[in-house]
């Protein structure tokens, strides 16, 4: 069941959790105690200074210690995507890139990252291609690295955030490694949902973004290899070990840490619940909707245990479908949180050439989500498509 937030009067299911989950009722009360008995700026030298600096470096370790790699290379940041932006840029300015391997699907933390530092001409740009389920065609991305007259780095999600498509994040390492080009990835619909080992994934950098995993919203976190580099985005102090100037947010560091911890304890179980619970609902949508279809692949070893972006039959009402399904309290989204309201399509859908004249909708599962809510969510879709949109 969901952490209590907030009473609602009428039948409730959140199935938007791609966008953001609920604090987990432990990590409120991790950070809620920092706020009480921890306010000195931990810049400060003095006991109040070093008992906040003690708890941010604990914090540090503590994530460390999860991802098998050093405190040093975690940087604390206020989301993934300032983490994914100072990855992009470090790599361009510091490591001296001059072409970066990425795909139109990617995060627009990524996407638009990327145009900016082409426009002003300091890379060039490569596109590998993806098929019709957005799956990365690793032949012709080593048919693109295999030309080296050009320092680069390859910047390919680890997830896509709207269709869920999983990248072999090993694989790509390796080709990556072969031909001596830096690796990117963000993370951010993954961290918390999948172990990572840092010291045996060759990797550059990776982000985080704390609520996407039942933390708290504007903190995130860039990992940065100790071989690579990174530059200061943010100027102004020597916070971060001088990477990142401003006084850290301690509070939501603190609850980073403890989101992640409890996301580690039981990973195998969260996986297997959630991805029962998507089995569960692929089944009853495909029983009980004729011509339903899903974009990208609902393969479990291809695809992100807590994503399902789901296309319906074509109708003349299809655009009312979230709206009506939100009437009847069920959340979820189109897209990605971070392009709502946005009038064109989706980039991603576009990408992979998939039909958006039908109506499509992307639900979303967390550790907290039952299987009653989806049969809710279900029944109500069905009714809402069969009494509405027919």
């Amino acid at each position: 069941m969901y952490p209590k937030i907030y009473n609602l009067t009428m039948k409730s299911v959140y199935l938007d959790n791609a966008a953001t989950t609920p604090m987990a009722p432990e990590v409120i009360e991790a950070m809620t105690a920092t706020m009480q008995n921890n306010f000195g700026n931990p810049s400060s030298t003095h006991a109040y200074g070093r008992s906040t600096k003690a708890l941010l470096e604990n914090s540090r370790r503590t994530v460390a210690k999860l991802l098998n790699c050093e405190p040093a290379e975690i940087i604390f940041t206020s989301c993934g995507t300032e983490a994914d932006n100072m990855a992009i840029d470090s790599a361009v300015e510091l490591l001296g890139a001059k072409r970066i391997i990425s795909t139109p699907l990617e995060h627009h933390a990524v996407d638009h990252t990327i145009n900016a530092l082409v426009q002003k001409g300091e890379v060039e740009i490569a596109y590998v291609r993806t098929n019709d389920k957005g799956i990365v065609d690793l032949a012709h991305l080593e048919e693109l690295l295999s030309d080296t007259s050009k320092k680069t780095i390859v910047s390919l999600m680890h997830a896509n955030n709207e269709i869920g498509v999983l990248l072999p994040i090993e694989k790509v390492s390796h080709l990556c490694c072969k031909y001596n080009a830096f690796f990117h990835s963000d993370t951010v619909q993954t961290m918390g949902h999948y172990a990572f080992d840092l010291k045996q994934l060759d990797i550059d950098y990776l982000t985080c973004s704390a609520h996407k995993f039942h933390g708290p919203k504007g903190v995130g976190f860039l990992y940065v290899n100790k071989k690579a580099k990174v530059q200061n985005l943010i100027q102004g102090g020597s916070q971060e070990r001088g990477h990142r100037g401003g006084t850290e947010n301690i509070y939501g560091i603190v609850g980073l840490a403890k989101a992640l911890e409890m996301a580690y304890e039981n990973l195998e179980e969260h996986q297997r619940h959630v991805q029962e619970l998507k089995s569960h609902m692929i089944q009853r949508l495909q029983n009980e909707i004729p011509g339903v279809s899903f974009h990208g692949t609902v393969l479990p070893e291809e695809s992100l245990y807590t994503v399902l972006n789901v296309s319906l039959p074509e109708t003349e009402k299809g655009g009312m479908l979230l709206f009506t399904l939100d009437l009847k309290g069920v959340a979820c989204s189109g897209g990605s949180a971070c392009t709502s309201g946005a009038k064109t399509e989706s980039h991603v859908l576009k990408g992979i050439n998939a039909d958006t004249s039908r109506p499509n909708a992307r639900f979303s599962f967390s550790r907290y989500t039952t299987k009653e809510e989806i049969d809710y969510a279900v029944d109500v879709l069905v009714e809402v498509y069969q009494k509405v949109l027919a």
